[in-house]
């Protein structure tokens, strides 16, 4: 949301939503003792990616490294954050400039950096199904690269580093078949619609997470059982990079023994099942390949209509990935209600007593050290430097001139996550969800 620790907002969610990251302080301490050349580091922040990356770099520089050094990935989708998870700072379109201002960076000093990695999970996360969640991913895909190219960006300078980031459920061969069918989709469209010449632009690079919304409170001990169907779907249909949720996060951050059960579930699919030995080891299978096509042509199909509204943003300014994600959520529910679908220790199977599994608490002990440490930080720094730095980065909204190097001078001088976001907002406006749908 880009709130500083100390934003009366941000009370009570210091250290619940992941790492607390006010300033360049912070990210000093967080990587203390460890060289960003010799590690490759992804962040999942999306509406703010921009000035958390800056302030990477400039822990990077103050280890004597230059940003061609280092190496990672980055969240940043903002299009999902509109059509599903809904965090966001700006509207659309100045939100689009930023992010792309950062791609663009990055593709010229960055080579070894996935600067966006285009997130159909949280699509997928909010209710859609999994065509939905393909389509509307790689119409996201589009609408960067098209914004790319009307920067004059050289396709092929840019697209190679372009990741992908999918959900895994429970239907073990839609996912493969998802899988699969996202592959061929953006080999096509980058050859043919695009005309990228490099193989590496037709590559669908992904990183897959089993689906947080399929495990259950109701007897937390499945969850095990349906993250490690939902990993073997991901190694199956040829993910690159997998992330194995834990079995008591339907409470809370998870415990280290809950995400000690989770790496091993990982390590006992790669080490040993065998089944990461071979590529596309259903290729050829009937049922496989025909359901492969199916899904190809059902997200082709809506990847048409998007186009014919003039593209993601202007479908997401009618409310459409939106509605279609409602209605699907809608209609799964209803299911579940029904029992059409059965979800085991739900609507069915239950067990009347159970007893909860030990969750983590975060004390409150972890928000005030942050609220001090900002609290000195802001004492401690050149204001007048930061105050110029803020300066400069307002009048560039202004123009057309690349944000990055502004924000990277903001960062340098200790300027806050949430002093450079209310810049944007006093220039960009905020958003409100139409709610069209």
């Amino acid at each position: 949301m880009g709130y500083d620790a100390d934003q009366p907002l941000a009370r009570g969610e210091v250290g619940i939503e992941g790492v607390s990251v006010s300033s360049l302080a912070d990210m000093e301490v967080l990587f203390d003792g460890i060289l960003l050349d010799k590690i490759t580091t992804s962040m999942t922040i999306n509406a703010p990616a921009i000035a958390v990356m800056a302030m990477y770099i400039a822990v990077g520089e103050k280890q004597g490294l230059k940003p061609e050094q280092l190496g990672g990935t980055i969240q940043a989708d903002i299009l999902k954050e509109f059509i599903a998870q809904k965090e966001w700072i700006c509207p659309p379109d100045p939100s689009v400039r930023i992010l792309m201002d950062m791609v663009a960076w990055c593709a010229d000093h960055m080579p070894k950096w996935n600067s966006i990695s285009i997130s159909g999970y949280h699509i997928r996360e909010a209710g859609a199904t999994a065509v939905q969640e393909l389509a509307f991913t790689l119409a996201d895909g589009v609408a960067y690269v098209e914004e790319g190219e009307r920067r004059g960006m050289d396709i092929d300078q840019f697209a190679p580093r372009l990741s992908f980031f999918f959900d895994v459920h429970n239907d073990f061969f839609e996912e493969i078949a998802k899988f699969r069918a996202a592959r061929r989709i953006w080999a096509k469209l980058m050859k043919e619609r695009f005309g990228a010449k490099n193989p590496r632009s037709w590559m669908l690079r992904t990183h897959a997470q089993t689906a947080g919304v399929s495990l259950t409170a109701q007897q937390p001990y499945n969850n095990v059982v349906r993250t490690t169907i939902q990993a073997l779907a991901a190694v199956l249909g040829g993910t690159q990079s997998l992330h194995t949720n834990s079995l008591d996060e339907t409470y809370a951050l998870p415990t280290e023994e809950a995400v000690r059960i989770a790496l091993r579930t990982q390590q006992i699919i790669a080490y040993e099942s065998g089944v990461a030995n071979i590529v596309d080891p259903f290729g050829g299978s009937y049922y496989v390949e025909a359901l492969t096509n199916e899904i190809e042509k059902e997200a082709m199909d809506y990847i048409r209509k998007i186009d014919e509204m003039g593209g993601m943003l202007r479908a997401i300014d009618r409310g459409y990935p939106q509605r279609e994600i409602i209605e699907a959520s809608y209609r799964y529910q209803k299911q579940v209600e029904e029992k059409e679908k059965i979800i085991v220790g739900v609507n069915d199977f239950v067990i009347e007593e159970e007893r909860p599994p030990e969750i983590l608490r975060i004390s409150k002990e972890a928000e005030e050290r942050q609220l001090k440490r900002l609290g000195e930080v802001k004492k401690k720094r050149n204001a007048k430097k930061a105050e110029s730095a803020l300066a400069d980065l307002k009048k560039a909204c202004a123009t057309k001139d690349n944000l990055m190097p502004y924000v990277l001078n903001a960062v340098r001088e200790y300027v806050t996550l949430g002093e450079i976001v209310e810049t944007f907002k006093s220039v960009f406006g905020t958003y409100k969800d139409p709610g069209h749908y």
